[in-house]
C-alpha cells in the first residue's frame, strides 16, 4: 500500500548516508538519525499528549530541524500537518487554526508576539515552544522528546487517500481555503519529479525557500529523500550565504522563484561564485523573464523552468537540458501520467499555440479543500479535472508556455491581453527592477492595463520612457494606459504578485 513515510522508506535503505545540512549552524543529520527524530515526535503526538490518526498540528516557525522532524512524523502517526505563514499576522492565523481545529501548535520564539496575541483568539489544547515559551506553561519540545524512545515504534496504517497535511493556499483573493494533500499525492509527487527530473543519490539541494509552502516541502525536499541524496537547509533567506553553501556544499539542483534569482543574479558574488558543480538551477511559482534565463545561461548554468500549485502538486512538467535551450521560456512537457488539457471559456479544447486554461489530472492532484464543498466542486469537476484559472499555450511540439492567470486577464477593446507578456517586456529595460500589470474597469475600453513599475533608481526612468520601451515590442492594443512607478511591490512569502491589492489602489482612486 503506497503511503507518505518517505523518510522512514530511505532510512532502512541507506541509515548512514548524509540526509541534511543545517545552515548556518552545520550540523549534520544522517537519514537514520533524522528517521529517530520524526519517531520521537511521533510518539511525542501520540503518547504523550494522546493524539490520533486525524487530528491536526500546526506549526509556525522558521525553517529548522524540528520542522522535518514534525512533517516526517506525520507520515509515521497519521497526525495532520497543519503548515502555517510566517508572514501573516495573528488576525489573518486565527482563520486558519479555526478552520483546521488544531490539538496542538508547535511554535519558535521568533513568533513570540503572534503566538501571545493568537492565545487570545483561539483555543488550542496544547502549544509547545521549540525554543523559547511565550508562557511559563508551555513545554519545550527538545526536553520532552529527550525523555521519549527513538526505536520500536509501531507506524499508523496509513491508505493512499488519507489526508498527510493541510496546506493553506496564499489568499492572494479572499480567505485562505485548506488543500488536503494525501499520502497518494506526497509518494506521487515525490518519485515522479525523481523520474521526470532524472535526480540522483548523488545531488545536493539547498532549501531557503520556506518550509510551509508546498515549494518547500515538496519540490525538492521529498524527491531528494526518495533517491537518498542530500537537502541543505537555510533558515532564512541571505544572498550572500545562499552562494557560499552552494559553492561549500557543492550544490548539484538548486529551485527558486523568478523574484530569487533575479535577487541571485545582482549579488556581487554572481559573477565569482564556483558553478562547476551545478547541473541545473529551476524556477517554479510565477513566469521567468528571459533576461534572467539569459544571464545565467552565459554563466554556463543549464537553467530550467517548471510549474505547479498547491492543489495538483508543485512539479507537473519536466524538460530535458537540451530543451531548456531550445525552448527557452517553456515549463516544458507535463510529467509522466499527468494528464493537461488548455480549454477555452466554455470548456472547448484549444488547438497549438492558442491560449486556454490548464486543467489537471492525475494521481498528483489533491483531494480538494478542506471543510469546503462548494469550493472543491467549483474547481475540481465530475471527472476528475482540476480547473487551475492558469493560462497557458501549447506549441506543436507539445510544449507549454504560461500566460498568466486566467483571473488577471485583461480584455481590453474585445481583445485578450497577458500581463505576463507585459511584464517580461518591461523587466527588460535596464532602468526597470520590478513590474506588474493589472486591468482595471475603463468606460472605454472595458478594462485598461495599469502598469506598476519599481525603478532601479528613483527617478531614472518615465512613464513616456516606458511606454516608447513597449511599443518597440508588443502591439499597441498590449500597452497599458497607465504607468505606476513604486518603491516595492506586494508578494506573498514565495514570490506572487498580490495583484489584488495593486488593483484595489486604482480603484480607491476613484471612489
Amino acid at each position: 500500500m503506497i503511503h507518505a513515510d518517505i523518510l522512514g522508506e530511505r532510512a532502512r535503505l541507506t541509515p548512514d548516508k548524509t540526509a541534511l545540512v543545517v545552515v548556518p549552524s552545520d550540523e549534520r543529520w544522517t537519514y537514520g538519525e533524522l528517521d529517530e527524530r520524526a519517531v520521537r515526535c511521533a510518539r511525542l503526538w501520540c503518547d504523550h499528549f494522546g493524539l490520533a490518526k486525524g487530528d491536526r498540528v500546526g506549526i509556525l516557525a522558521h525553517n529548522r530541524t524540528e520542522y522535518l522532524d514534525a512533517f516526517f512524523a506525520a507520515a509515521k502517526s497519521g497526525i495532520v500537518l497543519v503548515t502555517l505563514g510566517t508572514r501573516l499576522t495573528a488576525h489573518e492565523l486565527e482563520h486558519i487554526v479555526s478552520d483546521s481545529g488544531l490539538h496542538l501548535l508547535h511554535y519558535d520564539g521568533a513568533f513570540g508576539a503572534t503566538v501571545r496575541a493568537l492565545r487570545e483568539q483561539v483555543a488550542v489544547d496544547h502549544w509547545v515552544a521549540f525554543d523559547t515559551p511565550v508562557s511559563p506553561v508551555d513545554p519545550r519540545y527538545s526536553e520532552l522528546t529527550a525523555s521519549l524512545d527513538g526505536s520500536d515504534f509501531s507506524a499508523e496504517r496509513c491508505g493512499p487517500e488519507d489526508i498527510y497535511c493541510l496546506l493553506y493556499t496564499s489568499g492572494t483573493t479572499g480567505r485562505p481555503k485548506g488543500v488536503m494533500i494525501p499520502h497518494r499525492m506526497v509518494a506521487w509527487n515525490a518519485f515522479n519529479t525523481v523520474c521526470g527530473w532524472q535526480l540522483r543519490e548523488d545531488d545536493v539541494s539547498s532549501i531557503f525557500t520556506p518550509l510551509y509552502h508546498a515549494g518547500g516541502l515538496m519540490a525538492f525536499l521529498t524527491p531528494i529523500f526518495v533517491i537518498g541524496g542530500t537537502i541543505v537547509l537555510h533558515h532564512g533567506f541571505d544572498v550572500s550565504e545562499i552562494w557560499r553553501t552552494i559553492e561549500r556544499e557543492r550544490c548539484t539542483v538548486v529551485l527558486g522563484v523568478p523574484t530569487i534569482w533575479k535577487l541571485l543574479m545582482e549579488a556581487p558574488e554572481f559573477e565569482t561564485v564556483d558553478l562547476a558543480h551545478v547541473r541545473w538551477f529551476i524556477s517554479g511559482g510565477a513566469p521567468l523573464p528571459h533576461f534572467i534565463i539569459e544571464a545565467f545561461q552565459k554563466r554556463g548554468v543549464v537553467f530550467k523552468q517548471g510549474f505547479g500549485m498547491t492543489e495538483v502538486g508543485v512539479n507537473c512538467f519536466s524538460m530535458t537540458v537540451e530543451d531548456s535551450y531550445t525552448k527557452l521560456g517553456s515549463i516544458g512537457r507535463p510529467l509522466m501520467f499527468t494528464d493537461v488539457r488548455l480549454v477555452d471559456e466554455s470548456g472547448v479544447e484549444v488547438g497549438a499555440d492558442e491560449v486556454g486554461e490548464m486543467l489537471f489530472r492525475g494521481p498528483h492532484v489533491s483531494s480538494g479543500y478542506w471543510q469546503s464543498p462548494e469550493a472543491t466542486a467549483d474547481a475540481y469537476d465530475e471527472d476528475g479535472w482540476f480547473h487551475s484559472g492558469d493560462l497557458a499555450r501549447r506549441d506543436e511540439d507539445g510544449f507549454f508556455f504560461v500566460a498568466g492567470r486566467q483571473k488577471d486577464m485583461i480584455i481590453s477593446g474585445g481583445v485578450n491581453v497577458y500581463p505576463a507578456e507585459i511584464e517580461a517586456a518591461l523587466l527588460l529595460h535596464p532602468h526597470v527592477e520590478d513590474a506588474a500589470v493589472v486591468g482595471v474597469p475603463d468606460d472605454t475600453w472595458g478594462e485598461m492595463g495599469v502598469a506598476f513599475v519599481v525603478p532601479l533608481t528613483a527617478g531614472e526612468v518615465t512613464s513616456e520612457e516606458l511606454m516608447a520601451h513597449l511599443g518597440e515590442r508588443l502591439a499597441r492594443f498590449k500597452i497599458p494606459k497607465r504607468f505606476e512607478l513604486v518603491d516595492e511591490l506586494p508578494r506573498t512569502a514565495y514570490g506572487k504578485v498580490v495583484k489584488g491589492e495593486l488593483r484595489e489602489r486604482i480603484l480607491r482612486e476613484r471612489r
